[in-house]
């Protein structure tokens, strides 16, 4: 509870900010009209059809090399990382609709490493809603979350093995959720739903087990079936969840060519959940609140060069994998910062 209490006040210590930013413009209405028309990027314009479109992708590189390097360094190193959000709203009259896209990978390749993922991530968010007034309505959310290649742990057991832990849809967060939401301002939003419904799935080898038949050879001990480790069961594939959902998000032109696109969201799930190795029925736990914050701030330079910096932190109570029996929750952050080239559409 100390590390859930920490997450969230970390996290909402973040967002209060950007509401209070929110909430200033909004009263003192001192902004452009250009500033206060959507939460997405103002300098493209509806058609005439009702739909915005555009994003921001940046594809970054890196490269070194070292030759008797007293202090020690790797001989040759090359990273690549690609980042990309993507946007199309539509709004006619009171309805909206709005969708985004966000997806980021990594590579990087060393001499004594070889080849290994640094980010993998797709994740789409979709919002549709009927405006009851200039600040609030009604709206529903689907999103979902995944990655898109297989992930490893390169020391699994301590015995530097390279075991698969992830994959597409290993696994795969799928929730739908209506509800209010609260708009103080074009670019800073709150939706709140007291009943969503969430899917985690694994889909993807969920057993997927490093020595055949799941036993170690040497110790006879079973293996953790993938799928276990995001509390699904491997047989059924997919734990159903029901809850609360809150989902803050702030997306602007902070500064000139400076864009800060920020998504918090929290889920209290209120359903007990099924032991994925025993199948043995646990009491719920509404206030062990699950958390995911995706930061991308993108700073343009000129044309075509530009910074990006992605930092994502999530806390999931079914997600065991942390502590130094692997066996426990733990905060998951993952941070990724690059100059190359960024493209604005």
């Amino acid at each position: 509870m100390k590390k859930i209490t920490g997450i969230l006040t970390y996290a909402m210590l973040a967002v209060a900010p950007l509401a209070s930013m929110a909430q200033d413009e909004a009263v003192s209405n001192m902004k452009s009209e250009r500033e206060r028309t959507s939460v997405d990027d103002t300098t493209i314009k509806y058609n005439a059809r009702g739909w915005r479109k555009g994003g921001v992708f940046s594809l970054n590189f890196a490269q070194g090399n070292s030759a008797n390097w007293a202090a020690g360094a790797e001989k040759s190193s090359f990273s690549v990382a690609g980042f990309a959000t993507l946007f199309a709203n539509q709004k006619k009259g009171a309805f909206f609709w709005n969708n985004s896209l966000d997806l980021g990978y990594a590579m990087q390749r060393t001499s004594s490493l070889g080849t290994r993922k640094t980010d993998d991530k797709l994740d789409f968010y979709s919002k549709m809603g009927k405006d009851l007034n200039p600040h609030w309505a009604i709206a529903g959310v689907v999103n979902l979350r995944t990655q898109m290649t297989d992930g490893y742990d390169y020391n699994y057991l301590n015995k530097g093995l390279k075991r698969r832990i992830s994959g597409l849809f290993a696994p795969a967060y799928l929730l739908v959720s209506p509800g209010i939401e609260w708009k103080p301002t074009s670019y800073f939003n709150v939706l709140f739903s007291p009943i969503s419904a969430r899917w985690v799935i694994v889909s993807s080898d969920p057993y997927s087990y490093y020595f055949a038949g799941g036993f170690d050879p040497t110790t006879l001990d079973p293996e953790t079936p993938l799928a276990a480790n995001y509390g699904v069961n491997p047989s059924r594939k997919v734990s159903f969840q029901a809850g609360a959902y809150l989902s803050a998000t702030f997306f602007k032109e902070v500064v000139k060519n400076v864009t800060y696109k920020s998504r918090l969201d929290l889920f209290s799930n209120y359903l007990g959940t099924h032991d994925p190795i025993t199948d043995v029925k646990k009491s719920a736990k509404p206030q062990n609140i699950d958390v995911f914050w995706t930061n991308a701030l993108v700073m343009k330079v000129n044309k075509w060069l530009g910074v990006t910096y992605n930092l994502d932190l999530i806390y999931d109570d079914d997600v065991k994998q942390f502590g130094p029996n692997h066996s426990s929750p733990g905060t998951q952050v993952r941070s990724l910062l690059g100059v190359g080239i960024t493209a604005k559409f």
